[in-house]
């Protein structure tokens, strides 16, 4: 399920610089865009995220770390660079890539969705700037890599349906 052989991936860094890195792809029945999996992916938000970003708000918050909230559901037509896909940037969009950034005094966050024939991958790359950007990336690692791979794999069945 993993692979990094999607040319169309963009990551924040050079890969032995990154803090974190995590790229899953999977195999779709018809190609879509970037922006149609982020929109088919977001429609109906992972129950658990919910809670997961409330846990977050709260913890960080004491931190200096601004809420994010979670992701709202509502799906974009069109979108630019500049524009924000719930408390994501969006830095590019392009019918192979959907580059989605987040960044503070603790770490930088750059997520791409890319596409390359019927395939879709979800790639996170992070750097951290300090302890707590460490010590919050423990947690968030592990669920990240979880949360994504159920993503894909809803996709993946809504798509077939």
């Amino acid at each position: 399920m993993i692979s990094v052989s999607n040319s169309n991936i963009r990551i924040l860094a050079p890969l032995d610089t990154l803090d974190y890195f995590d790229s899953q792809t999977v195999s779709l029945l018809s190609a879509i865009s970037p922006l149609q999996a982020w929109n088919l992916i977001m429609e109906d938000p992972q129950p658990v995220l919910s809670l997961a970003f409330r846990i977050r708000d709260a913890v960080s918050s004491r931190f200096g770390v601004k809420s994010i909230g979670g992701f709202s559901g509502t799906s974009k037509d069109t979108i630019r660079a500049g524009d924000y896909l719930d408390f994501f940037l969006v830095e590019h969009s392009d019918d192979r890539a959907l580059v989605l950034t987040e960044r503070d005094r603790h770490l930088d966050v750059m997520t791409c969705v890319s596409a390359q024939g019927n395939e879709i991958s979800i790639t996170s790359s992070v750097t951290v700037h300090n302890l707590f950007g460490r010590a919050y990336m423990i947690p968030v690692g592990i669920a990240h890599k979880l949360i994504v791979r159920n993503m894909l794999r809803r996709l993946q069945r809504k798509l077939a349906a």
